[in-house]
């Protein structure tokens, strides 16, 4: 789920209510068909492309077949509640998106208050921004309709970019 969310710089209403029949496999990644989001009331949809990560451990396609083929998913919501006994529940709502994020960042060892359901957006459009990405294909990925929004997330990278430091790619 945080691959998926990260990857595809969604939100977490949309990383929630995400189905498997939206789902696109072909031998390059994924494409997910978003029906509705919060700037698409009028259903639209749009539709967000998940390539094959390079590391086959951080890989969000890999890990999406891997997680609907462990849980023995073919139809509904992908992504679902796991009991402490491994059973596959009922779909994940918005906010426990946040709650997820905030129990792996903690495992991870950082400060969980820094961090909920949007860290998973915000984090897609500064990484990729870091790595080069211009703001023109962030918006194509996040679905922003503006500028001024894609350029609130990615203030941070800026700084980092900036800097000479910031190229050394250490």
């Amino acid at each position: 789920m945080l691959l998926v969310g990260f990857s595809g710089g969604l939100r977490r209403s949309e990383v929630a209510t995400l189905s498997i029949d939206k789902l696109e496999w072909h031998k390059t990644g994924i494409t997910i068909r978003l029906e509705r989001s919060k700037t698409d009331q009028e259903g639209e949809g749009r539709e967000v492309e998940i390539p094959l990560g390079q590391h086959p451990e951080t890989c969000p396609v890999r890990a999406l077949k891997s997680w609907l083929e462990r849980a023995n998913l073919t139809e509904g919501r992908v992504f679902r509640r796991v009991d402490r006994h491994g059973n596959v529940g009922m779909a994940l709502d918005k906010d426990s998106i946040g709650v997820i994020v905030q129990r792996s960042v903690k495992r991870a060892g950082l400060a969980a208050k820094h961090y909920g359901g949007h860290s998973l957006r915000a984090g897609f459009a500064t990484q990729a921004y870091l790595k080069g990405a211009t703001e023109l294909e962030i918006m194509q990925q996040t679905g922003h309709r503006s500028l001024a929004m894609v350029r609130r997330y990615i203030r941070e990278g800026k700084k980092l970019r900036q800097t000479a430091a910031g190229k050394l790619g250490l």
